[in-house]
């Protein structure tokens, strides 16, 4: 289990969205082409000014190709590195509006599998009508010079190393697996680590905007691509379209605030799965309340802890393992019909299988037993981004029981998994801050109250933060917002892409 600011989006949790908008014209800068290098510093002009080689990759409808961008930018003319960038082109009808870029969050979330998966077919229609759908693997990321790190069979003995040490020796087996994790990674991307950072990436960001020849950046980010989106915005605040932040998190907080606020938010949505389950015919946490449910499902793991359970594979399923999967089903209401089904196996039948599959999915584990690299560039990102929340087992033992307060299910874990910054090879070169992107137009920010990875006050404060942010509020469960079935959401944000007008700050749905 590793959830250190893990603020993922799954494309195949989406539903697509319900449109209430017919085709309208609109003569926004967004439409117009700019100079690819217009406003370019001299040094980069290369890489603004560069053309891409659109073609084929093996997805009807859609093209992809690289870009090249400086892999240091305060040395523009040494290394470079490759990012891959894919785009389905606006359908019609209506005037065309240039590229909306998307990203799903992670960090480590590939860009380029969310465009294809979800986002280039299952935006509304009259958004993929008018806009270029583009999408760019940020640096480190799946195609974009990833950050590698274990191998398989070390990521499978990673993943259940016991996050809720009961000991000295324990603690010091989960301490010695975050350093080993870090040692790979620098072993194996040395030269990376140090230049995977969300300002370098909104960088890239830009010089991919000035490649389409767009003026001004469109963009929805989802979850950590929020992060990414406010981190544009405040470095470019004159480059800014529309941008939708949805699932917003709080540049301000420090690691470790960032860190119990997600625990919180963890234990809203298992609050709200509770809840539900004990409606249900078939729910093995019982019909009581949500609180004596997560006794039930701390009892539980306590057991995994001491007598994993057989999943009918060689790997057995342990506590790390099953809470993986249960936290897993809280991104999204529509997996609870499967966490109960495979709580009551595991629960009832000791078979491990189905909470085992909802770890895999969380991990991005494949069937081959290879992993993608969405775990390695999520810390090596996290890492770069921020001070460590611990920087010793020490620090950590001290703050379980403000943990355990925020999640009595998940606290003692979350607070544990919090340290593995603390032996990252490179060290943070960003720190929290507010940020206001002063001069920039309308920024929407949206929040859902009981998401579990992006807490809802997160969004109320980054909307208050920006100088020009509007909130918009879903009142629902799971993690973001758009196309998840509110026409409401989908309206008010359709509305803000096409026409340029957002909704009323504070609007709720």
């Amino acid at each position: 289990m590793d959830f250190r600011r893990l603020f993922r989006l799954s494309a195949a949790g989406l539903a697509a969205a319900g449109l209430l908008l017919s085709g309208c014209t609109s003569d926004d800068s967004s439409s117009r082409k700019a100079s690819p290098v217009s406003g370019a510093p001299t040094a980069l002009k290369k890489y603004y000014g560069q053309k891409i080689d659109w073609r084929g990759c093996g997805v009807p409808g859609f093209q992809c190709a690289s870009m090249r961008v400086p892999l240091d930018y305060d040395r523009p003319n040494g290394t470079e590195i490759k990012l891959a960038v894919a785009r389905k082109k606006a359908t019609g009808p209506g005037k065309h509006l240039g590229s909306l870029q998307v990203n799903p969050g992670g960090p480590g979330g590939s860009a380029i599998d969310y465009l294809q998966g979800y986002a280039g077919i299952g935006y509304p229609a009259p958004v993929r009508a008018r806009y270029d759908m583009v999408a760019m693997d940020p640096r480190g990321v799946a195609r974009s010079a990833p950050v590698e790190c274990l191998t398989g069979k070390q990521m499978d003995a990673y993943t259940q190393v016991d996050q809720t040490p009961d000991d000295t020796a324990e603690r010091g087996l989960l301490a010695e697996s975050f350093k080993k994790l870090a040692q790979s990674c620098e072993k194996r991307s040395a030269e990376l680590l140090p230049h995977v950072s969300t300002v370098e990436a909104a960088r890239d960001m830009d010089i991919f905007r000035g490649v389409l020849r767009d003026e001004k950046l469109t963009y929805v980010g989802a979850s950590y691509g929020t992060f990414l989106g406010a981190t544009y915005a405040e470095l470019f605040p004159r480059r800014v379209g529309r941008l939708v932040l949805d699932g917003a998190m709080d540049p301000s907080l420090p690691a470790k605030q960032m860190n119990r606020d997600q625990t919180a938010g963890f234990e809203t949505a298992f609050q709200a799965f509770a809840e539900d389950c004990a409606k249900q015919p078939d729910c093995p946490l019982g019909t009581g309340s949500p609180e004596e449910a997560g006794r039930r499902l701390t009892a539980f793991f306590k057991a995994l802890d001491t007598k994993p359970i057989p999943t009918g594979e060689p790997r057995r399923l342990g506590e790390s393992l099953a809470t993986t999967g249960v936290i897993n089903a809280m991104y999204d209401e529509s997996a609870w019909p499967g966490l109960r089904e495979s709580l009551s196996s595991a629960m009832e039948d000791d078979d491990g299988s189905g909470l085992l599959a909802l770890a895999d999915s969380y991990y991005e584990r494949e069937g081959d037993g290879s992993y993608t690299n969405l775990m390695f560039a999520n810390a090596a990102v996290n890492c770069l981004d921020l001070p460590p929340a611990f920087k010793k087992p020490t620090d950590v033992e001290a703050a379980v029981p403000s943990f355990k307060k925020a999640s009595p299910v998940f606290g003692t874990g979350l607070a544990w998994a919090s340290l593995n910054c603390a032996y990252w090879p490179t060290m943070a070169t960003g720190a929290p801050h507010r940020v206001k992107a002063k001069g920039a137009p309308p920024i929407l920010v949206v929040g859902t109250t009981r998401d579990p990875a992006t807490p809802y006050k997160w969004a109320r404060s980054l909307a208050e933060q920006l100088s020009s942010g509007v909130l918009l509020t879903y009142n629902g469960d799971g993690h973001t917002a758009y196309g998840r079935g509110s026409d409401c959401v989908d309206t008010a944000i359709n509305t803000y892409l096409i026409e340029g007008t957002p909704p009323k700050n504070g609007k709720k749905c």
